[in-house]
């Protein structure tokens, strides 16, 4: 049996998938929905699917292409701006993500306001 090449098109590189694993056992799926729902909205035309993947033992891991991009255990709960960033970074480097980009200098993920509205975040 002989092969011949032939001619045929390149096929475009696969639009990124996105995927996020939560905790079942921790009542995390709205808190995966409403991140999968952020990413949609920041990524809507550079993705091709964003799928959620329950879990358990307390994991929320973002993915894209299978490559972790955020873990809660290593990296906390993400702030929405950190995430897409973070993606940003995986899926189009060069992209502006407007107001994300331009947060406040010293700004980081652990000096929101704590629960009872103090600034040391704990």
């Amino acid at each position: 049996m002989t092969v011949v090449a032939v001619d045929l098109p390149v096929p475009e590189p696969a639009a990124p998938r996105l995927s996020i694993e939560y905790c079942t056992q921790c009542g995390w799926t709205a808190r995966a929905a409403w991140i999968a729902q952020e990413l949609l909205a920041t990524f809507q035309h550079e993705v091709a699917e964003v799928a959620l993947v329950p879990g358990t033992g307390g994991v929320l891991v973002v993915r894209v292409d299978g490559e972790v991009v955020w873990d809660r255990r290593e990296d906390g709960f993400p702030l929405p701006t950190d995430l897409k960033q973070r993606i940003r970074d995986r899926i189009d480097p060069t992209r502006d993500l407007g107001h994300a980009d331009r947060r406040e200098a010293g700004h980081r993920r652990d000096e929101r306001p704590g629960e009872d509205g103090d600034s040391t975040g704990s």
